[in-house]
């Protein structure tokens, strides 16, 4: 296996990470249905070695930061290697839609619910998240970002949903830590950014690793054929193969799995450990799309 742990800005993080989006209730929309449940999700996580946590105060709004706050800041304080990761540029509508807040007004307005929600004094990572339907130009909603870097309130900052030209932007504007797209072993249409990446020596977290919950994702992995064979050789299942595909192609990728199941969080960490062979690896990168 690859090297497990990633130096993202200068602090090391294992590359099993969790994302904390499926912690809400239906649709990412109001408290879970069980809150001690999505607590005992991410405390479980953190005995398992987890130190990379993924949000938004717009899930929920503010339930996944709240979660998070209560699960893990015990005695005042986060434990020293955690790295939380959040996210700029989107906001929720009244109808529980998902709407953009790409102005620089908005920028810091999120930023400061993040802070205040997550309570934190600075935010570990940013990444800016560029929704649909926005008409605030790149530079500027960046712009804006690097301000609160220079404020002091963030200190990384990541993108996310961007194209390689965007990426090549903005490096060349403000220091960039990775990337957050949509990619996983039966979706590869970010290939070229997942390569950019690679090249410029950036994170590249792919959300929805295990395709998406919206679409059906889940479902195509586990009736893939090739995803099947290579999982009942390892003793596993097509996810923890999927995920596990994902930690062998590339040692700058950190993922992210999210849940509301303990069960399923062990599962997705047990992933890690699963050694793909070359010819797993080459049936394996054969079935892309």
């Amino acid at each position: 296996m690859a090297n497990m742990t990633y130096d993202l800005g200068g602090r090391p993080i294992n590359r099993m990470g969790f994302g904390a989006m499926q912690l809400p209730g239906p649709g990412v929309w109001g408290p879970p249905k069980d809150h001690a449940a999505a607590l005992a999700v991410l405390r479980r996580a953190v005995e398992l070695g987890v130190n990379h946590v993924d949000t938004a105060q717009y899930y929920g709004p503010d339930v996944a930061n709240d979660l998070i706050r209560e699960a893990l800041r015990a005695g005042g304080s986060y434990p020293d290697d955690l790295r939380i990761v959040t996210k700029l540029g989107g906001r929720r509508g009244e109808d529980a839609s998902w709407l953009p807040a790409l102005a620089p007004a908005e920028l810091r307005a999120g930023a400061e619910d993040n802070l205040r929600s997550l309570g934190v004094e600075r935010l570990d990572l940013v990444n800016l998240r560029l929704i649909e339907g926005a008409d605030v130009p790149f530079e500027e909603s960046l712009g804006a970002i690097a301000d609160l870097r220079d404020e002091g309130k963030i200190e990384l900052i990541g993108l996310s949903n961007v194209g390689v030209e965007q990426l090549e932007a903005a490096l060349a504007l403000a220091p960039i830590a990775g990337v957050q797209n949509h990619y996983n072993v039966l979706e590869r249409g970010e290939q070229a950014l997942f390569e950019a990446c690679a090249r410029h020596g950036l994170a590249f977290t792919p959300f929805f690793p295990l395709g998406s919950a919206f679409t059906g994702g889940p479902a195509k992995l586990a009736s893939n054929t090739v995803l099947l064979e290579i999982a009942t050789k390892h003793e596993a299942t097509p996810a923890q193969i999927a995920l596990a595909w994902l930690l062998h192609a590339g040692d700058h990728i950190l993922l992210i799995p999210g849940t509301s199941s303990v069960a399923h969080l062990e599962e997705n960490v047990a992933a890690a450990e699963i050694e793909l062979d070359a010819d797993d690896l080459a049936s394996l990168d054969a079935i892309g799309g």
